[in-house]
């Protein structure tokens, strides 16, 4: 994939919504509401377990002091048992209460995963090529992965601390100035502090935070461009630049963890000094008050205030961390709603008709075409295949064959001029339909997972097995096929590493025959062939290629000199057509290439 844009360690595009620290746009949460609205009714449940399981959290200091005040100072012990007793229901049903939220709140954060994997797939699944020659595709693996699981972190745990301990720090604060108002200001007398604390070591996490994230998504780039490279590496010597490469990322990644680890390391001390204060405090003036008998203040009191207070703090460093993961989850939630918000260029337009069976008529009108709509590479191509004709495109590399069968898959639209089949505007028939009657096979032939009748048949439930194995035979790839341990229904290793580039290209000849094309795209596709594999398929093709229309992008000789056509390309022009024997006639550019290939293999 194209790796354009802003330059990371090691050379590696760093994604554009990494590169500053922006204020959350509200309408995220809005967007993010949407996917957890269709679960509210487990939602509602477990916001009814929340409330209970905070109450009976609140029972605890209440029952100490009822303990303290009113049956140890009396010594009473059937009301100490009591006391205990009720204590321990308490406990149950704070965790039970606990245990049934965390349940129904993972359920609904995993379904959201779900439902946001799922759509960001479907998204990617049709987007168009354009999308992805300037998108790296490690950086899309973590967005379907790592932000994904940042949103995940936020609705299936945060939301659940958010609520509970917002609504704890309330009734504890109501419980502390019922129970006795002086006290508890004395005690709130420490917020001022914590606050300030907390908003400080907030600011300097969420710009450690951020970096960590710039520094993840570097180190996945890199990794997942390494192991599709390895090959290459290893073949070039490669290794020790990859790792001095990796290294370098890596160490920036270490760092930045390490530096947000220092801030946490710090910032959770500090909660628990001003914890000790306010406790501190709550000790000086409470007993004070009990010293001299004033306002009522009881041993029970305090003992229930200090266990008040550790269930006070508590809430509040939960809640700092809370909102470091709601920063996460929003940064995760816009690069994903990026990715749901793009549209593919490509689309059907509105009302469009579908293609009817084609007799196979292929016209290029005046085609202009540029990857960069402002550096065309096609610039005014005209050609015609007639039904049933091979067609073969030659020229020099970067001539712009490859874009001529691009635009006749439509993977892309031209900016000027038409693409026309049997006189359909291909813009104006449905992809689906046109594309249901292609063939095409690349230069890297791509395998799936799966078994090798999986590959051929590639889901299209139409196509029988026995129409997979008439196309197996006719390419050459029957013999091969049933030698090995399962035949047709031998396992393919991921990108069909398995087999040989010559065995996996026959196998995508016979993937695109076997749906029986009116059209077929052959670009590069005997590239990976050696002489006698190719000398094996050629019959196959022959007869395959009867009645068929072909565009053929090849360089060897022995691939385009049958064909019924031939258009050499040069600078995004058709600067010569014609028959094989016609153009060698004419002692032109395209028998000086055939003239070059002869000598070249004449050397060999």
């Amino acid at each position: 994939m194209g790796m354009m844009g802003h330059s990371g360690p090691g050379g590696l595009r760093m994604d554009q919504s990494d590169l500053k620290l922006r204020e959350v746009d509200p309408a995220l949460y809005r967007r993010l509401a949407g996917f957890v609205r269709p679960y509210w009714r487990r939602l509602a449940v477990a916001s009814c377990l929340m409330v209970v399981g905070a109450l009976s959290g609140l029972a605890g200091p209440y029952l100490l002091k009822m303990a303290l005040d009113e049956y140890v100072a009396r010594q009473d012990l059937n009301g100490l048992n009591l006391v205990a007793l009720a204590y321990l229901v308490a406990s149950f049903i704070q965790w039970w209460t606990g245990y049934g939220q965390t349940y129904l709140v993972s359920w609904v954060g995993q379904s959201v995963i779900y439902d946001l994997r799922e759509q960001m797939f479907t998204r990617l699944q049709t987007l168009s090529l354009r999308f992805f020659d300037t998108m790296a595709s490690g950086r899309l693996v973590a967005r379907l992965t790592s932000d994904v699981d940042t949103i995940n972190q936020l609705v299936s745990s945060s939301l659940v601390s958010l609520f509970s301990n917002l609504l704890i720090l309330v009734a504890i604060m109501a419980t502390m100035l019922k129970m006795n108002w002086r006290l508890a200001l004395v005690t709130f007398t420490a917020l001022p502090l914590l606050w300030g604390t907390v908003k400080y070591f907030q600011a300097r996490l969420r710009g450690t935070f951020m970096e960590v994230r710039r520094r993840n998504a570097d180190v996945t780039a890199n990794i997942a461009e390494s192991i599709s490279g390895v090959r290459v590496t290893q073949s070039f010597v490669r290794e020790q630049v990859n790792q001095e490469q990796f290294d370098q990322i890596n160490a920036q990644q270490c760092e930045a963890q390490i530096d947000s680890i220092r801030i946490f390391a710090m910032f959770f001390p500090a909660i628990e000094i001003i914890s000790a204060l306010g406790t501190a405090l709550v000790l000086w003036y409470g007993g004070y008050q009990i010293r001299l008998q004033n306002y009522g203040v009881t041993i029970g009191d305090v003992a229930a205030f200090i266990a008040f207070l550790t269930r006070f703090f508590n809430p509040i460093r939960d809640l700092s961390q809370v909102y470091n993961v709601i920063q996460a989850a929003m940064v995760g939630a816009e690069r994903v709603f990026e990715i749901l918000d793009r549209r593919p260029e490509i689309t059907d337009a509105p009302g469009v008709g579908t293609l009817p069976p084609v007799a196979g008529r292929v016209e290029f009108r005046d085609v202009v075409f540029g990857y960069d709509p402002a550096q065309p590479v096609l610039k005014g191509i005209d050609l015609r295949a007639e039904p049933g004709q091979t067609i073969a495109l030659v020229g020099p590399t970067g001539a712009g064959k490859s874009s001529i069968v691009n635009l006749l898959a439509r993977f892309y639209d031209p900016q000027q001029g038409g693409v026309y089949v049997d006189g359909h505007d291909l813009r104006q028939v449905s992809q689906r339909s046109w594309r249901q009657q292609l063939g095409m096979v690349l230069q890297d032939s791509f395998l799936f997972s799966g078994t090798i009748l999986d590959n051929i048949r590639l889901g299209r439930a139409e196509i029988s097995e026995a129409d997979c194995i008439a196309a197996a035979q006719a390419v050459g790839a029957h013999a091969f096929i049933e030698r090995l341990p399962g035949g047709y229904g031998a396992e393919v290793q991921e990108r069909g590493n398995k087999l040989s580039l010559g065995q996996r290209q026959v196998i995508a000849f016979a993937r695109a025959l076997a749906g029986n094309p009116r059209i077929l795209i052959l670009d590069e596709a005997t590239a990976n062939i050696d002489s006698y594999t190719e000398a094996m398929i050629q019959q196959g093709l022959q007869v395959l290629l009867q009645g068929r229309t072909a565009l053929v992008v090849a360089h060897r000789l022995s691939t385009i000199q049958n064909a019924d056509r031939i258009y050499l390309i040069d600078d995004g022009r058709v600067v010569e057509e014609g028959t094989h024997h016609e153009l060698l006639a004419r002692h032109g550019r395209y028998r000086s290439l055939c003239l070059g290939q002869l000598q070249a293999t004449s050397a060999d």
